[in-house]
């Protein structure tokens, strides 16, 4: 006679856990302590199990019941499957940062990149040494599939479209300022919107949003058009500045920081733009998540105005 094949689905995973305790204990009445079950509810898995397998499995004897060599063949093979779904079930380690190897990937804009990651690396070096961190652009992935997928793990900036479909939390509010060579011939601390539009322009053309908001404003203005110059990122904008007379409008953090180490400042805007709030983002499904909390936590206490 053959031998049909039993597949997981074709078994309830409880009765497994009455076939282990039934082999153990060899009395139906403690396996029913033990499980907080009735006697009768023990026996009628045992039926399920015995009309499952096509063989008593266990039976009554002076000595309790007594193993089938079926029942002795499944019992080791059953109490190891068991115990890897307990592991499976229990696998969720502790988050340790100092010795935790995690790799962490976050998706910023570039100036996310040049305002977060150099303070997230010396923070990193000196608490997590062994944390890793990759930074992928914003713009180039679909940012809410790679989140869900868990291959991104958090995203920073200000991104208007996936706001309401990811958890976040504010880091900031920053508003735009003009930023220039030091002592420039045009520029004061508080510019005049005749000097401003005077100005030699230098465009930051990029569709990143909410940044492309401004250069709706400036085309408003009637400054983008006449712009002879234009960079599609952020980054190049200090090293561009420092050698001409080109003024550009930025974040103010980021001219704050260029300002330091490119000899530049920056001046109010004499234009009335929106300002840009900075969040974290995650994914509701790596909400309970250790490391991600960990993590999210450590920009918190970094970069949060509040």
């Amino acid at each position: 006679m053959g031998w049909d094949l039993i597949e997981a689905k074709d078994i309830d995973l409880n009765l497994l856990v009455v076939f282990q305790e039934v082999f153990q204990e060899r009395q139906i009445s403690s396996v029913a302590r033990k499980l907080n079950l009735s006697q009768p509810a023990v026996s009628n898995a045992l039926a399920r199990l015995r009309k499952t397998f096509n063989d008593e499995l266990f039976v009554r004897t002076s000595l309790g019941m007594q193993p089938t060599p079926l029942a002795q063949q499944l019992a080791d093979p059953v109490a190891a499957a068991l115990a890897t779904i307990t592991k499976a079930l229990n696998q969720q380690e502790r988050f340790d940062g100092p010795s935790s190897e995690r790799r962490f990937t976050i998706a910023m804009t570039d100036v996310g990149e040049m305002y977060f990651m150099p303070t997230l690396v010396e923070y990193c070096q000196q608490h997590a040494p062994q944390i890793q961190i990759a930074t992928v652009r914003a713009s180039s992935v679909d940012l809410m599939a790679e989140m869900e997928t868990g291959r991104i793990d958090l995203a920073l900036g200000a991104f208007d479209e996936v706001s309401g479909a990811l958890y976040h939390r504010r880091l900031f509010q920053q508003d735009y300022v003009c930023l220039h060579r030091q002592h420039h011939a045009l520029l004061r601390d508080e510019i005049n919107l005749k000097a401003f539009l005077n100005a030699e322009h230098l465009i930051v053309s990029t569709k990143e949003s909410p940044y492309d908001k401004i250069n709706l404003a400036l085309e408003k203005a009637g400054i983008s058009a006449s712009a002879n110059f234009t960079v599609p990122h952020f980054s190049a904008v200090p090293y561009v500045l420092s050698h001409t007379d080109l003024v550009a409008i930025v974040p103010q953090k980021l001219a704050a920081t260029a300002a330091q180490h490119f000899r530049l400042a920056y001046s109010k805007v004499p234009l009335k733009l929106p300002p840009l709030q900075t969040n974290i983002f995650w994914h509701r499904r790596f909400a309970q998540d250790e490391g991600n909390q960990w993590m999210r936590q450590c920009l918190v206490d970094l970069f949060a105005d509040i």
